[in-house]
């Protein structure tokens, strides 16, 4: 009885350890068009040659192609590459899910945010994603791949100003649309494309209207690593914005909608600066 105790100590000692033992992966978001640089990044981080890298491309609205040019950038690299096609209800056919526990990356191509959490949220498929990250796997994404990083996701619809010709020109209670993302992320909330197609204002509203989170903004060109420790690296040829209203104050409204804040502070960083997501600032 005393040895069987002894055995069964021993194995709750092993088990306890390899769950200790688990840990965080990274993340690699992307703000759109991404560099040979950014790329290799994501190869090395994956594994080099030791890279199993699944794509999927459900946002897009040519997924086959991009997928194929994705794969091959990815195996010119040594890494081994393939892509999922699915919809929502085959999401998780059992032939996906062995694709997933193969991987020991993923990479989401970008498109419309908002197909891709139809498809992916509330599956085993995404469930097995998460698996990845978890055991010290790689999980990355461009542009629409970006957005769907944080809990808090903007979908680039406008609920107030209709007019597609002078879209989010205001900073306007209610106007930008959010749904719920992957939440890789969940004290931020991500945008992408961000100095080139001038989204100030859509970020600066989503985040007076969730004040407890801050604002990771990233132009296109241009990346972040996301380490387990809860910092993040720039890489890229632009810059990241990151706007903080958690220690604001004074948030009102006037009769027109229009919104105010005060005191939210913005950093503006470039390659190679890092980030303390936990504090809140810039890693000197």
């Amino acid at each position: 009885m005393k040895k069987l105790f002894s055995i069964l100590l021993v194995f709750i000692f092993v088990l306890t350890v390899q769950g200790f033992s688990q840990t965080k992966g990274k993340l690699v978001i992307v703000g759109g068009v991404q560099t040979d640089e950014i790329v290799a990044k994501f190869v090395e981080l994956a594994g080099g040659t030791d890279a199993k890298i699944i794509v999927i491309p459900n946002a897009g609205s040519n997924p086959v192609k991009w997928s194929k040019v994705q794969v091959q950038e990815f195996k010119e690299l040594g890494a081994e590459a393939d892509y999922l096609m699915f919809t929502r209800e085959t999401a998780d056919d059992e032939a996906n899910l062995e694709k997933m526990d193969w991987a020991n990356a993923v990479f989401f191509l970008g498109g419309d945010q908002s197909d891709l959490t139809r498809d992916m949220l509330g599956t085993k498929l995404l469930d097995k994603v998460f698996d990845i990250y978890n055991n010290g796997g790689v999980v990355g994404g461009s542009s629409a791949g970006a957005a769907v990083m944080s809990e808090v996701m903007i979908t680039g619809n406008e609920l107030v100003n209709k007019d597609s010709t002078a879209s989010f020109i205001s900073i306007e209670k209610g106007n930008v649309e959010v749904k719920q993302g992957f939440g890789f992320l969940k004290n931020s909330i991500v945008d992408q494309h961000f100095l080139k197609r001038k989204r100030h204002n859509r970020t600066i509203s989503a985040l007076i209207e969730h004040p407890n989170l801050f604002g990771i903004a990233i132009d296109e060109s241009t990346g972040i690593i996301v380490y387990p420790d809860e910092t993040f690296e720039v890489l890229g040829s632009y810059q990241v914005l990151v706007y903080d209203p958690i220690d604001g104050n004074n948030i009102r409204e006037d009769k027109n909608g229009n919104l105010g804040i005060s005191d939210m502070k913005l950093h503006v960083l470039i390659n190679g600066d890092k980030f303390d997501m936990k504090t809140r600032k810039v890693i000197k």
